[in-house]
């Protein structure tokens, strides 16, 4: 135990509530599935849950384990130690009895003070498997604790909403055999729940709840009352010193772990030797950050096809999730998060995997922007993934050397930009007038500041946007770059020659000389878009950056002055009309402020790489450049970073709780930038 590292949060303060129901931990299994919940025990949005599966297409991520109610009896006395909220029912202060949580090596841990007991509770998940297991340890006790243990679940999609029923509450039934309790419902596969330690006893009574509250999804604007079902509850004695884990999985009996001990001693040696394959970030900052980063890669469980093609090409299916609870994987956020989830971390063979699945899947010149969470196969509406995708293979190269994946995937990168050249879907394809990218179609937002609702695109940015012109000048140069090197040089010679091209235009045409930045948007619908965004940064930022070297002071500036916060850039200046300052309220409400304003922590990374090129003998600044995000992660997913934030203090974390792109670009920065504190 003494390579565990601890994120504590006290919970001596007895009156915060509200601080146990807002705060959330999550822990992974490395498919795509997860355990997660809010401090308190209460589930608040229809993400949570004990055991959300990760199963094939067409089910998809599914909650089957939504809540274990903790009942004890002490001195004639009836304690809940995580209660749900109902509709019509105030919840009961889990806060009066939760001493602490903390995350030992990542993994949540709760210490329960009950009157003379204290009581730990461990939540894992089996690695590559749909198994979960909730362990308690009788600390210190006078006698032995009485405990009831009541199992609720309501079978559904992920993204289901809570009031759906996709298996009504009279069709669960409950089969039991030889210790093993077996729910059914509907299409699902069956839920088998087990309990290793003392033997209990367990007691039918068929319990049905239909005023679920969930806290978050009423704030979000969407159904908030939903049903629980459950067959009964566990009776058990917990003695002193001793334990008992609950175990509940989809999988097949045969592949039930024997004990807690068994997959937590796996468990805690994978995370030792995650952290040794890092040696540069070898302090408790970065250590936390690695454990995060292991969250997002995983093997897509939904699409088993993919995963036989990779072993047969001797490779493994890898991928990375955008983020928790909701996003599946998408070919933007993969590219961009790489290399601080893979290559910062020592994981050059996951990278490879990472790099080849995705240019498996590359079709008229695009790789998917995402992989729904219910299909097989990817939609491709986005016009900077594909761009992102020559920026990841660079950083990879550079890291590893190895030209055997570059030769494989270099007819493909050959293709992308020929479709480019002539055109491809979605009107993405060059102007021959002036050699800049050129991309749009009525209805589809392609760009990274994609929100949408129904039929208004928030954010219109048809046209020439400026970070895929600095995107596509950066893949033509490291195209040229790797031609040569390859000896095709005619090839090499011809994409020189619209690099060229593309550069001069894009130092004339975005220029905005009046306001001393950038313009986002040029040739749009209603010409040039002079908003100030932090698109801009990506022109200094990259490898190859298209802006010439004398506009970088003011650029550099202008972001800092208007759109840097502790967290990462604003999407949109204060000064400009459209500015929300907020992201929350329902649906259309957030959409509205998603990219007007809404702070985006990823891009504190390209900021600091344009930051350090304009100023490389001050990389000190870095240090203070990334330490908002450290009290962060005390305060949202726990161990995490956010996906974004609201744009003025006290910059609340909103949107998913542990996003890819956030911890990889924070974790990039600390291994490539940041000096001794």
């Amino acid at each position: 135990m003494t390579n565990l590292i601890s994120r504590i949060v006290s919970c001596d303060n007895h009156d915060d509530e509200e601080s146990t129901i807002r705060r959330e931990w999550i822990a992974t299994n490395g498919l795509g599935g997860f355990a997660s919940g809010t401090l308190s025990g209460s589930v608040t949005r229809r993400y949570h849950g004990l055991l959300v599966a990760a199963l094939p297409a067409p089910l998809g991520r599914t909650v089957m384990l939504s809540r274990l109610q903790e009942k004890f009896n002490i001195d004639n006395e009836t304690i809940f130690l995580n209660d749900q909220e109902l509709i019509d029912t105030p919840i009961a202060k889990a806060c009066l009895y939760l001493k602490e949580f903390r995350l030992d090596m990542g993994l949540p841990v709760w210490v329960y003070e009950i009157g003379k007991f204290t009581l730990e509770k461990r939540i894992l998940l089996q690695r590559e498997r749909n198994t979960v297991l909730i362990n308690y340890t009788l600390l210190n006790g006078p006698s032995a604790l009485d405990m009831e243990l009541r199992p609720a679940v309501h079978f559904r999609p992920l993204e289901a909403p809570v009031d759906q029923d996709r298996v009504t509450i009279s069709d669960y039934t409950l089969t039991t055999k030889d210790n093993i309790y077996r729910i059914q419902g509907g299409e699902y596969p069956p839920l088998l729940m087990h309990i290793v330690g003392d033997e209990p006893s367990f007691t039918i009574d068929n319990r049905k709840w239909d005023n679920i509250y969930f806290r978050l999804e009423y704030e979000r604007g969407y159904p908030s009352v939903g049903k629980h079902w459950s067959p009964g509850f566990f009776n058990l004695k917990l003695h002193q010193g001793k334990s008992i884990t609950v175990m509940a999985t989809t999988e097949a009996l045969e592949n039930l772990p024997t004990s807690f001990e068994q997959v937590f001693t796996a468990e805690i040696e994978r995370r030792v030797n995650l952290l040794a394959a890092a040696p540069r970030l070898n302090d408790a900052e970065s250590a936390e950050l690695i454990l995060a980063a292991d969250q997002f890669i995983i093997t897509p469980a939904g699409r088993a096809e993919e995963t036989k093609r990779a072993l047969a090409a001797g490779e493994e299916a890898k991928t990375i999730i955008a983020g928790y609870h909701w996003f599946t994987d998408w070919g933007r956020d993969t590219m961009i998060s790489l290399e601080g989830l893979t290559l910062a971390t020592g994981r050059h063979a996951e990278a490879r995997h990472i790099l080849r699945t995705f240019a498996n899947y590359v079709c008229d010149g695009l790789i998917p922007n995402m992989f729904p969470e219910h299909d097989k196969t990817g939609l491709y509406h986005t016009a900077d993934a594909t761009l992102w995708f020559f920026h990841a293979l660079h950083r990879y190269l550079s890291v590893t050397g190895d030209r055997e994946t570059l030769r494989a995937i270099l007819p493909t990168l050959i293709s992308i930009v020929d479709h480019h050249i002539s055109g491809t879907r979605f009107n993405i394809g060059i102007d021959p007038d002036d050699g800049l990218l050129r991309q749009g179609a009525e209805g589809y937002q392609l760009t990274w500041m994609d929100a949408k609702v129904g039929d208004w695109v928030v954010t219109p940015r048809r046209g020439k946007a400026v970070e895929l012109n600095a995107l596509w000048y950066n893949a033509l140069r490291l195209m040229e770059r790797w031609l040569r090197e390859e000896k095709d040089e005619a090839r090499a010679q011809t994409l020189s020659g619209y690099a060229e091209r593309a550069k001069q235009a894009f130092n004339k045409r975005f220029w905005n000389a009046a306001a001393g930045y950038l313009y986002d948007v040029i040739d749009g619908p209603n010409g040039a878009d002079d908003s100030c965004r932090p698109n801009q940064i990506l022109s200094i930022s990259l490898n190859y950056p298209v802006l010439d070297v004398a506009y970088w002071p003011s650029v550099i500036n202008t972001v800092k002055e208007q759109l840097l916060t502790p967290v990462g850039l604003r999407s949109l200046s204060p000064r400009h009309p459209d500015y929300k300052q907020n992201y929350d309220g329902d649906l259309y409400t957030r959409d509205a402020a998603y990219h007007q304003g809404t702070v985006w922590a990823w891009l504190i990374g390209p900021y600091i790489d344009a930051w350090v090129k304009n100023n490389p003998e001050n990389r000190t600044k870095v240090n203070t450049l990334l330490s908002g995000f450290y009290q962060h992660m005390s305060e949202a997913g726990i161990g995490s970073i956010s996906e974004i934030f609201d744009a003025e203090e006290p910059f609340t974390a909103r949107g998913c709780i542990a996003q890819a792109w956030s911890v990889a670009e924070v974790l990039r920065c600390l291994a490539t930038y940041r000096t001794d504190k």
